[in-house]
């Protein structure tokens, strides 16, 4: 075997010890074999370094580090310490918690082949309790390219850009980084500034990562309104569209998606955090604000109207 792996694949862990192992044989099944899985420990308090120390000691792509205290506290920093130390050409972040298909790493290394394209996106399926592991080895699947032409998609999540659901080609990250203070929604804000960079990729359409639902998880405390999480959303938006507006791809209608957003977030101040950092003329700004504070009014007529048309059918 090749002693410089291909693949990189990052995985930051903390206190999942009731988990990873079986994440970790994910890994070690995968159809490709030149790959090196860089685990990062943020500081975990229980027996996890213990759990995977055979894994360790049988595979010598299995390397475990604890994050330096360089890096801050949480999955982007210890994701960007993983960039530090990968060595292979391509990229690849898995979550403690969660389980690979075993070509996962095969296929996506197909699909990079092509020189014309830095990143391949798949389906990301969900599941609770014990994990079915009746896989589909099927390579028949269809496809489609994604660039900076669907950054809207890719913001109001049409296209959907889960952290464990895309491999990229290490070029990605050399001007990219995780933002650090981030605690929820920093792959799909580091996600949309790569590609809103110029980078193309494609998707295609075939399950090859499997997510694990359950209340412990970041995107669970999201929904169950933890503020943490909830105040990270709303900074990742304000960095979002500072981007945008660096790149000159802020539309309309991106704004006005954000800016109806917001309504969501008013204990963080979102919509004047936004409208503030766009420096807008006079009249742009009494018109974003005017549309702002009738948003309610029209959301609740909207809503009675859909609620008659049901009726109606």
């Amino acid at each position: 075997m090749n002693s410089i792996p291909q693949v990189s694949i990052i995985m930051a862990t903390f206190n999942r010890a009731h988990f990873i192992l079986e994440s970790l044989k994910a890994v070690q099944n995968q159809t490709f074999v030149n790959w090196e899985c860089i685990i990062i420990d943020d500081g975990c308090s229980d027996d996890t370094s213990e759990v995977i120390t055979t894994i360790l000691n049988q595979d010598s792509r299995f390397k475990f580090q604890k994050r330096k205290d360089t890096y801050i506290k949480g999955l982007p920093g210890c994701r960007n310490y993983g960039l530090d130390l990968a060595k292979g050409d391509y990229i690849i972040f898995f979550d403690d918690d969660d389980i690979a298909h075993p070509q996962n790493l095969e296929i996506c290394v197909k699909e990079l082949s092509n020189n014309d394209i830095s990143f391949c996106r798949y389906i990301r399926e969900v599941f609770t309790g014990d994990f079915n592991y009746d896989f589909d080895y099927s390579k028949d699947y269809t496809h489609f390219e994604i660039s900076v032409r669907d950054i809207e998609k890719i913001l109001k999540n049409e296209i959907l850009f889960n952290s464990c659901a895309v491999m990229w080609k290490k070029e990605c990250f050399i001007n990219h980084r995780f933002i650090e203070h981030l605690m929820y929604a920093e792959e799909w804000e580091l996600y949309s500034r790569i590609i809103s960079s110029g980078f193309k990729g494609i998707s295609i359409n075939k399950p090859l990562f499997y997510g694990r639902k359950h209340p412990d998880s970041n995107t669970g405390q999201f929904y169950n309104k933890n503020a943490v999480r909830r105040k990270s959303n709303a900074d990742a938006i304000s960095l979002v569209i500072l981007n945008l507006k660096k790149e000159n791809l802020l539309t309309n209608a991106i704004l006005r998606h954000f800016i109806q957003s917001s309504l969501e977030y008013k204990s963080f101040n979102l919509f004047n955090r936004i409208l503030n950092s766009l420096d807008l003329p006079i009249f742009d700004m009494m018109k974003w604000k005017l549309f702002y504070y009738q948003l309610p009014l029209r959301l609740f007529v909207y809503k009675i109207y859909k609620n008659k048309i049901k009726k109606i059918k």
